[in-house]
């Protein structure tokens, strides 16, 4: 996703840039022109290998600001489960053109009745046994992810935050033409 848009704002003949973060900034390519940086970019998403472990969506927002004296239009790239960026991210709204890209697995959504299985949080490394046989459970989890949806997307519209919902078991592409199109009709 990053990727076509990188290369889609190098055929507008637009700079470039990328912040890329866990916990903390861990890699920045600053904002250029050129077939030359967004290869650069391209190679960095492709070849990255993180060295956290967290998220900290406040901490690339404020990082945006040290570095960035213009407005820019922001594609923020995440599943947006973390906690704590709401205020960030309506202070970069208000300087730039924000633009969330929420990446969303179906696997998420639901568990299946698969029995016991042990699942480890990627962010903090723990371990929990969970029983997908329960139904109570399943039906849970359904619930706390939708809400959890529904507060995300509740933040975007409060913000005036515009969203494209990237679904990994879909291609990206009508997701995106669809953004850009309704852009466009409401820009022009």
């Amino acid at each position: 996703v990053a990727s076509v848009m990188a290369f889609s704002a190098m055929r507008n003949n637009d700079k470039v840039g990328l912040i890329m973060f866990t916990d903390e900034v861990e890699k920045y390519v600053p904002p250029k022109k050129g077939r030359t940086n967004v290869l650069r970019v391209v190679r960095e998403v492709l070849y990255f290998k993180p060295r956290g472990t967290g998220t900290n969506i406040p901490a690339a927002l404020e990082f945006l600001d040290m570095v960035t004296t213009r407005r820019c239009v922001l594609f923020l790239v995440s599943d947006f489960m973390a906690a704590g960026y709401e205020h960030a991210m309506r202070i970069a709204n208000k300087r730039h053109d924000l633009i969330g890209v929420t990446i969303n697995d179906p696997r998420e959504r639901e568990l299946p009745d698969a029995g016991m299985i042990e699942l480890r949080d990627a962010e903090t490394g723990q371990y929990v046994f969970v029983d997908t046989h329960d139904r109570r459970v399943r039906q849970e989890y359904r619930i706390k992810n939708l809400q959890r949806v529904a507060e995300r997307d509740e933040l975007f519209r409060s913000t005036n935050v515009d969203v494209i919902d990237v679904f990994t078991d879909k291609p990206y592409g009508e997701a995106l033409y669809k953004f850009f199109r309704m852009r466009e009709r409401r820009l022009a």
